[in-house]
């Protein structure tokens, strides 16, 4: 019976420590010398701090020891021991204290229970509490834009066509000949904007579904006609703003000129939205090395850091400037969906000087890449 309880106490699941009066350690069991690494004789004479990492034993002395001495016992007291070889042990210790009838301190006994694993657990319940939080925050965040996206979208699409029945009530009440160019030139403007309108809900669409935007890649283009079309028309479109265009491709580039062109002309309307005005907005393309460089660059206030964030996220828009239209959001995720689609990336780098959005992309496509062929 004795050697049982013996081996009960030696071989516990758990480590047994007692401690003097005096704090220091005069017995330990056999279970926690291996968990600890320690000897049983190099246990003897120390203190329970000198078993724990320092925040632990600051701790321990600041808070454990003074509800101990106070209540006489603690339970379920969270601590990391040291070990021998200088790793850390997650352990739970319970303690009581032991006094005589005078009550002094005789000694006080100390159960140990390796808690790695329910450490880890706890993190990953903290973990996964946090990541829902933020999830739940994301989707809230998320179900307000598609809100404002189709508040939006019904506002932009119900402008053109307001525009178009006036033009149609017009010609309705005087006649075919009221017909003029004045009026015909509203109605293409006006359906020029519902199709473009259309167009990026249907590329968002796609890029959401389908793994992304559909290009068919040409070999070889000559990028620079394409990119100066894309400009003189918004010089036209806006006469009021400068526009610097600086062309240096020395070499052809496989892409989908339109899908290109797209791109050029979402990073020029946002320029013209979001840009100062005064100041000209830059555009420059270069190719070399077998690298396409597509810059838009406009003065301005710098974007904040939290909306960089989100910026080539759908749905995501700033303030503009007075006079000019807020769009659906879209056209620098689409932008930047183009991008990827040509295995490049599209940037944006800005401060007090300028804002400046950079495409980088290689000037020859490898078949297999993101791009692929020709998307439906």
């Amino acid at each position: 019976m004795a050697e049982d309880l013996a081996d009960l106490y030696e071989n516990a699941p758990c480590g047994y420590i007692s401690l003097g009066p005096d704090g220091h350690i005069v017995k330990s069991n056999a279970t926690l010398t291996r968990w600890i690494g320690f000897s049983r004789e190099a246990l003897l004479g120390k203190r329970l701090h000198d078993l724990l990492n320092i925040p632990g034993a600051i701790f321990y002395e600041t808070h454990f020891a003074p509800l101990l001495r106070m209540q006489g016992f603690f339970d379920e007291v969270a601590l990391d021991m040291a070990t021998a070889d200088g790793a850390r042990m997650p352990v739970l210790a319970n303690a009581v204290e032991r006094r005589d009838d005078a009550g002094a301190l005789l000694f006080t006994r100390l159960t140990i229970f390796r808690a790695t694993e329910r450490r880890r657990y706890e993190r990953e319940l903290v973990e996964a509490r946090a990541a829902a939080e933020r999830g739940l925050e994301l989707e809230r965040a998320a179900s307000e834009l598609r809100e404002q996206f189709v508040a939006v979208l019904g506002h932009d699409l119900r402008n053109p066509l307001a525009g178009i029945q006036g033009a149609l009530n017009r010609i309705e009440r005087k006649g075919a000949e009221a017909a003029t160019p004045e009026i015909v030139a509203l109605m293409l403007q006006s359906t020029e904007r519902m199709n473009a309108l259309i167009d990026d809900v249907l590329d968002l669409t796609r890029s959401r579904l389908g793994g992304g935007l559909p290009v068919d890649i040409e070999r070889q283009v000559p990028l620079e006609a394409t990119l100066a079309q894309i400009v003189d028309e918004l010089r036209i479109a806006h006469p009021d703003q400068r526009i610097d265009a600086r062309y240096a491709l020395t070499e052809a580039v496989d892409c989908d000129p339109e899908r290109m062109g797209q791109l050029l002309s979402n990073l020029l309307g946002n320029a013209l939205t979001h840009g100062s005005g005064e100041q000209p907005i830059t555009v420059e393309a270069m190719s070399e090395r077998g690298q396409l460089r597509l810059s838009v660059a406009n003065g301005g206030i710098p974007i904040p850091p939290a909306a960089m964030e989100r910026l080539f996220h759908p749905f995501c828009r700033g303030e503009v400037r007075p006079g000019r239209r807020k769009g659906l959001g879209l056209g620098l995720f689409i932008a930047s969906e183009i991008a990827r689609m040509h295995t490049g990336s599209l940037t944006v780098t800005s401060d007090e000087r300028q804002t400046c959005f950079t495409l980088l992309m290689p000037t020859r496509h490898v078949e297999g890449d993101a791009a692929g062929a020709e998307r439906g």
